[in-house]
């Protein structure tokens, strides 16, 4: 990369061996993926998707109900892909009416509404 440039809310960037809008034309649609020393601060009660991927889900009495695999963004909003323990995917709304306490010191992440794997 030859340069970034704060723009408020947002970063300019100039790659090397890009030098016009048509050469730029194809990163269109491209994700930049940075270190975590370079990610944005978190707010209190927010933490990283990479840092839920491998949590383990529990029900509300702490019954294991699979793993916490990844979050993928959907039209409505992001859905968490959850890893149930025979190997079947679900796709779940990633929101507070679905998933309560996620403490990443203890690996886990409560569903609290069970019946939404069925």
């Amino acid at each position: 990369m030859a340069q970034v440039i704060p723009r408020g809310d947002f970063l300019l960037m100039r790659f090397n061996e890009i030098d016009s809008p048509e050469a730029a034309g194809v990163l269109t649609g491209a994700e930049i993926i940075a270190g975590r020393e370079y990610a944005a601060p978190l707010k209190e009660g927010e933490c990283y998707v990479e840092d839920l991927k491998g949590l383990e889900v529990t029900g509300r009495e702490g019954e294991i109900l699979g793993h916490f695999s990844d979050v993928i963004e959907g039209g409505g909003g992001q859905l968490a892909e959850l890893t149930l323990p025979s190997g079947e995917k679900r796709l779940v709304p990633f929101r507070k009416e679905f998933f309560g306490d996620i403490d990443l010191e203890k690996g886990t992440v409560i569903l609290l509404e069970p019946w939404i794997l069925e």
